[in-house]
């Protein structure tokens, strides 16, 4: 396993994050517990939960299942570097969502209930919230990180002028404030690149990739489809997806067939390859669909492979950072 500083800070992270978001609705609690065990086995010590997970209003399903998992002990919470979110529903009344102090308290003190642990290491906003001015946000954050139940803190879905207030903020706080972002970023959703990397990159925070393979779409799903074996791939808006970009992605299989590489470790060693990039998270329902993922860590991609991929998958106007992408 390959480790890197999540972002500007000190605290060391493995190169592939496990996402926990299927624990609860589509793995069982004793299959949950062996990917963690294997997930470990694989040196990845870097895991991404939220307290909405299991989808069950109020229940946090998923961040229980975690919280079981460590209670058995061996060093487990010490090996995991552990990642939570606040933000959505989780009660019916008006405070039970959002970014209030009393909403980010709350719910910090019940996901350390559920997750049976003393700290969360990353703290992460699970979405903007419009009508929460930084003050009081980060004015909550300070106090959660002063009693040594956050450690730091991170957003999620912000655009790149989100992650410049909250930093100017937080600056003036003399805090620390954002150290990563967790975003959709992956060969078929590229926006990012247009000002949320970049600022990411300017304000030293790490990026978290989630989705890596776009719903499935790029994990074999014509050669799975074909196979009679298609998961997500087959459902809903991915299978929409499928056909709208057949082309490119049937192109796709037969370049990562071309390197020897499973599709899904050629999408996560693109993504590996992208400077700003700390770990991707990887969603494995199976313990064979998180031993694969592994071979993303072992594949390099020369520049005429990522050349091809950039024909394949366009990034936005003329590619790179804003903007310079739309403009001279």
């Amino acid at each position: 396993m390959e480790y890197t500083n999540l972002g500007r800070t000190g605290l060391s992270v493995s190169r592939l994050c496990l996402g926990t978001m299927n624990f609860g609705p589509k793995t069982t609690e004793p299959d949950s517990f062996a990917i963690m065990d294997r997930a470990l086995e694989h040196g990845i010590n870097f895991f991404d939960t939220a307290n909405v997970y299991g989808w069950k209003t109020g229940e946090g399903v998923t961040e229980t299942i975690i919280g079981n998992w460590f209670a058995q002990g061996s060093g487990r919470r010490e090996k995991v570097v552990l990642a939570t979110k606040v933000y959505g529903k989780m009660q019916e009344w008006p405070n039970g969502q959002g970014l209030s102090a009393r909403h980010i308290i709350a719910e910090a003190n019940a996901s350390l209930r559920r997750l049976q642990t003393d700290y969360i290491d990353l703290y992460q906003m699970h979405h903007i919230s419009r009508t929460t001015p930084w003050e009081e946000i980060w004015q909550a954050m300070e106090v959660l990180v002063a009693q040594g139940k956050v450690l730091y803190v991170g957003s999620s879905n912000f655009a790149g002028w989100h992650i410049a207030a909250a930093q100017e903020s937080a600056k003036a706080r003399h805090f620390l404030g954002l150290v990563a972002e967790q975003c959709i970023y992956n060969l078929m959703a590229r926006t990012v690149e247009l000002e949320v990397l970049p600022a990411a990159k300017q304000y030293g925070l790490g990026i978290i990739p989630w989705s890596p393979l776009h719903g499935g779409l790029l994990s074999g799903a014509l050669a799975k489809a074909a196979a009679g074996t298609a998961g997500r791939s087959a459902e809903g808006r991915s299978a929409e997806d499928l056909e709208k970009h057949r082309a490119a992605i049937e192109e796709f299989e037969k370049l990562a067939a071309s390197i020897g590489g499973d599709p899904a470790n050629v999408a996560l060693a693109w993504l590996l390859a992208q400077e700003t990039v700390t770990a991707p998270i990887i969603g494995p329902r199976t313990l064979s669909q998180l031993d694969s993922t592994l071979g993303a860590l072992e594949l390099s991609l020369d520049q005429a492979t990522l050349d091809r991929l950039d024909e394949l998958f366009p990034p936005v106007g003329k590619g790179g950072p804003g903007p310079e992408a739309w403009a001279w």
